[in-house]
C-alpha cells in the first residue's frame, strides 16, 4: 500500500511539472536510460565503485570489510579482504592503478597495489579525526582531499610523502560528507549536519563556510560544473540545489518524490548534466540538464536499489557506475550530447 501511494504521488508530481501527461501516465519513467546490474557474490554492502580505464571496476564492501574488482570482459569478481575490519567507506583509483580507500572504522587511508598485492596504511595523525570518509584526487593526482564526518575535519594527503594535513570545520557537528574539486582547483564540501557548504583555499588551507538560505537543508553529495557552479543533493528537503559562487546566488529544483525524495548519490557527465539517485522505493535515476535547468530523464533502478550512496562517471564509455544496498553493482549508460 505504501509503495502504491508513493507511485501515485510521484505520478501526480510529474504531471504537475509537465514531465508526463495523462496520456503517458501508465509509466512514471521519462526518457529512460539503459541500466544494467550485476549481483555481487560477496555480502556486505557493495558501494562506491570507481572505473579504472573502463576495464576494471573497483569497489568496497563497507559492512563486509573488503576491496573488490569486477572485470566486465571476463565477468569475474575478485576480492581482497581487509582483516582489520576497517569498514571501508570509499575508494578511488589513480591513473597508475593504485587503489586508495578510507579505513573509516580504523582511522587511516589505505593504499593497495593490486600488481604486488601490497597494502599500506597512512594513519590519520589525530585521534579526533579517526573516521576518514570520502576521498577525491586533485587534478594532477598530487593530493588526495578527503572528509572526516564525525571528527568534523577536511583533510589533505600529499601522495609524494604521505603527509596529512587537517582543517577543522568551525561549525560543530557539521558532518563534512561529499567532496569534489572545482575546475580552479578549489575543493568544495557538503556539510550534511547543517545547512552549509564549504570550500578550502588549496594554497592557504583556509576553510570558508557558505550558508544555504533554507535552514532545513542538509546537503549530502555535490558536483561542480565547468562554469564553477556547485550542485548538491539536499537529502532533507528533496531538492537538487545550486550555488553560483560568482553571483552568490542559490536556486533549487524539486526532485521526483518531493520532500521524501531523499536524493543521495550524484554524478556529472561530460555534457555537464547532473545525474542523481533518489532514496525512494524504488530508487530513481534522475537526469538534470544544467543549461536548460530541467529534468531530462527518470529511470527506476531494476533491482529497486535500496540506497545508492556514491557514483563514478567514466567519460569514454559515457557510463555511470554505482553500488546498491540490494547487493548489486550497476551501470547506467547516459548518452551525453
Amino acid at each position: 500500500m505504501q509503495r502504491s501511494s508513493f507511485r501515485l504521488r510521484l505520478l501526480l508530481w510529474l504531471i504537475l511539472i509537465g514531465v508526463v501527461s495523462w496520456a503517458d501516465a501508465s509509466s512514471i519513467e521519462y526518457n529512460p536510460i539503459n541500466i544494467k546490474e550485476w549481483h555481487v557474490p560477496y555480502e556486505g554492502r557493495p558501494r562506491d565503485p570507481f572505473t579504472f580505464g573502463g576495464k576494471e571496476i573497483w569497489f568496497v564492501g563497507q559492512a563486509g570489510h573488503y576491496l573488490a574488482r569486477y572485470t566486465p570482459s571476463t565477468k569475474k569478481f575478485f576480492k581482497h579482504d581487509l582483516e582489520d575490519s576497517a569498514g571501508p567507506h570509499n575508494l578511488i583509483v589513480s591513473s597508475r592503478g593504485i587503489v586508495w580507500y578510507s579505513g573509516n572504522l580504523k582511522g587511516y587511508i589505505g593504499r593497495y597495489d593490486p600488481q604486488r598485492d601490497q597494502l599500506d596504511k597512512v594513519v590519520i595523525p589525530n585521534d579526533n579525526a579517526n573516521d576518514p570518509h570520502t576521498l577525491v584526487f586533485d587534478k594532477n593526482e598530487q593530493y588526495i582531499w578527503f572528509t572526516v564526518q564525525r571528527g568534523n575535519f577536511v583533510g589533505r594527503l600529499k601522495i609524494a610523502d604521505l603527509t596529512v594535513e587537517l582543517i577543522p570545520v568551525p561549525t560543530q557537528h557539521a558532518r563534512p560528507y561529499g567532496i569534489k574539486i572545482a575546475p580552479n582547483g578549489t575543493p568544495w564540501i557538503a556539510l550534511l549536519g547543517t545547512h552549509k557548504l564549504a570550500n578550502v583555499d588549496p594554497k592557504t588551507l583556509k576553510l570558508t563556510e557558505v550558508e544555504i538560505p533554507n535552514n532545513d537543508a542538509r546537503p549530502r553529495r555535490l558536483e561542480v560544473t565547468n562554469d564553477g557552479r556547485i550542485w548538491y543533493s539536499d537529502y532533507a528537503t528533496g531538492v537538487l540545489g545550486h550555488y553560483d559562487p560568482k553571483a552568490d546566488v542559490f536556486k533549487e529544483w524539486k526532485l521526483p518524490g518531493g520532500e521524501v525524495a531523499r536524493p543521495y548519490g550524484t554524478a556529472l557527465d561530460k555534457g555537464n548534466r547532473i545525474w542523481i539517485v533518489t532514496g525512494t522505493r524504488p530508487n530513481y535515476f534522475v537526469g538534470f540538464d544544467t543549461y536548460k535547468e530541467k529534468i531530462i530523464s527518470i529511470t527506476a533502478i531494476p533491482s529497486g536499489g535500496g540506497t545508492v550512496r556514491h557514483m563514478h562517471y567514466h567519460p569514454s564509455s559515457d557510463s555511470i557506475w554505482f553500488g546498491t544496498d540490494t547487493q548489486n553493482l550497476g551501470r547506467a549508460i547516459v548518452k551525453s550530447e
